[in-house]
């Protein structure tokens, strides 16, 4: 199941108590102040995951409790650290903290890793307060609470190229042509529901990433249908790749619709450059004229014969490396 969004409650461990203690031992009965500080509690750590793909195993729990820090001890013992926790997410997560949105970490290397929650710090022991006037402190410090809070986590997908397009514009068999990911594929819209990842490999050693985000229909901008989830998938992606079914009546106006719909989500992505590509050439049928008025190359391919995928992925290559 892909999950892609949850929200979670955080609690870092509190730091342990400081100790009152004094030096007893044999010969010296009045020794001076060795209580040692208390130890500090837990964080809450996420880290970035290149295996990870989906938000599924933090989803299904809701808090994250770090444990506190130990008491200190005698002899200036410091108390042992509360333990850790470790939150390991997909390459491309959000965390906001909840209700301000405010953004606490992106993620994008793997091995990334940020402290979303710090434990509070330990209390100092009465060794800490003996002064030249007060030489038997019977003061000691309790532990600081650790941070706390409910974060949004989100995952929006890192690819180099983004594929756009209608549903059954076929997205999905253009991927498990040219990468070795196996997407749901069948001759009716909205086969796809979940974002799918491929990695197209060229030359000896390259490869870059592709994206079959599920279908974009009219409205998904302003949310219709599953529109905004669906289109915060494209936001990372460096080439937008829109696909035109090849039997479409109007292919020019569909482009504009696609088009529309991601600017409107996110204006930005204007810079973005972008692929056109004319599919299902293996269907004979009378080409709109419509396919005139592009200003722009189209590729034109068929990912049932193979026809132009060859060249789509130099061209996609010839994008990336500029």
């Amino acid at each position: 199941m892909f999950i892609d969004f949850t929200e979670v409650e955080l609690i870092a461990g509190s730091g342990g108590k400081g100790v009152v203690h004094f030096r007893r031992e044999k010969f010296i009965p009045k020794g001076g102040p060795d209580g040692g500080d208390g130890g500090r509690g837990g964080h809450i750590i996420f880290i970035a995951d290149s295996n990870l793909h989906t938000l599924q195993d933090v989803r299904y729990q809701k808090v994250y409790r770090a444990k506190d820090g130990d008491a200190g001890g005698g002899s200036r013992k410091t108390g042992k650290n509360g333990l850790d926790i470790t939150v390991n997410v997909p390459i491309g997560t959000l965390i906001r903290i909840m209700p301000t949105k405010e953004v606490v970490a992106d993620l994008i290397e793997n091995g990334e890793k940020v402290v979303v929650c710090r434990g509070g710090k330990g209390g100092k022991g009465n060794m800490r307060f003996k002064t030249s006037t007060n030489r038997s402190p019977m003061k000691a410090q309790s532990g600081l609470p650790g941070e706390s809070g409910k974060f949004e986590i989100e995952l929006k997908i890192l690819a180099d190229v983004g594929l756009v397009g209608l549903p059954n514009a076929g997205k999905s068999t253009l991927l498990s042509r040219i990468s070795a990911a196996k997407p749901k594929v069948a001759d009716y819209p909205f086969t796809t529901l979940d974002p799918n990842l491929g990695i197209v490999k060229y030359g000896e050693y390259n490869s870059f990433v592709v994206a079959d985000i599920p279908g974009i229909i009219e409205g998904a901008s302003m949310g219709k249908g599953l529109g905004h989830q669906f289109l915060k998938h494209i936001e990372r992606n460096k080439i937008l790749l829109y696909l035109i079914d090849g039997t479409d009546p109007e292919p020019f106006v569909t482009f504009e619709t696609l088009k529309k719909e991601v600017l409107s989500f996110n204006k930005d992505l204007k810079i973005k450059p972008t692929i056109v590509c004319r599919t299902k050439s293996d269907i004979e049928c009378e080409l709109s004229d419509e396919w005139k008025k592009f200003d722009k190359e189209i590729i034109v391919i068929s990912s049932v014969t193979g026809k132009g995928l060859k060249e789509l992925i130099s061209k996609i290559v010839s994008v990336i490396a500029n």
